[in-house]
């Protein structure tokens, strides 16, 4: 075994322990061979001998490796240790033997795997369930990146209703192809997906959405990295809840998109959305633009009719109305921005009281 490079870089504990699970499965078929007759006494109790640890240490492939070279040494010494013609019958038990010793080497490791695994989803588990709640600390990142989450260059969460036949485990796995970094959980009724990546964060989303069954997907806003991913997981859900009351919603659908839903619902963070990125910036601008924003919503929608009430040309509400799109990104000619604007000015008088 001194050959294997893995083995010799092993801890001399760690080989210890091996040496064990080898002197143990002999002794075993040892035994076995002195009863004739009786059942193999082969099973992951062969292993006992070593902590589940080793398993860590000591893959499944190469457990192989030494089962191999363990079995060839005995077949070596067969001529040797059988009596005189008897060793047909020990090869053939050798070999029966260390078939044996193989299945119950894979279910050790597949057991391992299973605990693994489950102990992994509970972990991520928590780490979503921390950021739906807030609190990603250092151990919630900590935890991330044991379970294989990496250096990013932006950070977005997705959040859709619990799918009844998606299969995580591929999707995962064809995220990470796709170099993407991806944490799942569910909150409430929904299924979180938390992703980061380099590159088109458009293009990242829209690969995962296409691997999601049809239902509506939030996308709420950009984050740096995990430690400030929170509200991007927040707003995705709080989404979520509204967007049912915007039947042509697309899919995906920023969550920001969902603001006027969100405060129909009486959603305090979305109310705060609008006042500090639509209603302060006009009110800072000063009144002529909030004064504008008005007289065109609350008069139909008409440049004239709002021209009319404040005693201006029509050009001149045109060209308030551009300054307005530029400074908030929405243009009130839409009937869907015209929504959010007036109900910002609506949020914002209230406020103000």
């Amino acid at each position: 075994m001194e050959d294997l490079q893995w083995f010799a870089a092993l801890h001399p504990e760690q080989r210890s322990y091996v040496g064990l699970v080898v002197q143990s499965a002999l002794s075993t078929f040892a035994q076995w061979l002195r009863t004739p007759g009786q059942p193999l006494p082969v099973g992951p109790e062969v292993f006992a001998a070593a902590p589940r640890e080793l398993a860590r240490a000591v893959n499944l492939k190469q457990t192989v490796q030494l089962i191999r070279i363990a079995v060839g040494v005995v077949e070596e010494a067969v001529p040797t240790l059988a009596a005189p013609g008897e060793a047909d019958e020990l090869a053939a038990a050798v070999l029966r033997y260390s078939r044996e010793i193989a299945f119950a080497a894979a279910d050790v490791y597949a057991a391992a795997a299973e605990a693994r695994g489950a102990w992994d989803s509970r972990v991520e588990a928590g780490v979503v369930d921390a950021l739906v709640r807030g609190n990603a600390g250092d151990l919630t990142l900590s935890r991330a990146a044991s379970l294989g989450w990496g250096r990013v260059e932006w950070v977005v969460a997705l959040a859709t209703p619990v799918p009844l036949d998606l299969d995580l485990a591929q999707l995962r796995t064809h995220a990470r192809h796709s170099g993407l970094s991806m944490l799942s959980g569910e909150a409430a009724s929904a299924l979180v997906l938390v992703l980061g990546g380099s590159g088109s964060v458009d293009a990242a989303v829209q690969q995962v959405v296409a691997a999601l069954p049809d239902a509506p997907v939030v996308v709420g806003p950009q984050a740096a990295d995990l430690a400030s991913a929170a509200p991007s997981v927040q707003e995705a859900l709080a989404g979520l809840h509204a967007v049912g009351s915007w039947p042509q919603a697309p899919r995906p659908v920023p969550a920001g998109d969902l603001l006027a839903e969100r405060v129909a619902l009486g959603e305090e963070a979305a109310r705060r959305r609008l006042l500090e990125e639509v209603y302060i910036p006009l009110e800072q601008a000063g009144g002529d633009l909030l004064l504008t924003a008005s007289a065109y919503l609350e008069g139909g929608g008409s440049v004239e009719g709002a021209g009319r009430t404040l005693f201006l040309h029509p050009n001149t509400v045109r060209y308030r109305l551009r300054k307005l799109t530029e400074l908030t990104g929405l243009d009130v000619t839409d009937p869907r921005a015209g929504l959010v604007v007036r109900l910002a000015l609506l949020v914002g008088r209230s406020s103000s009281l």
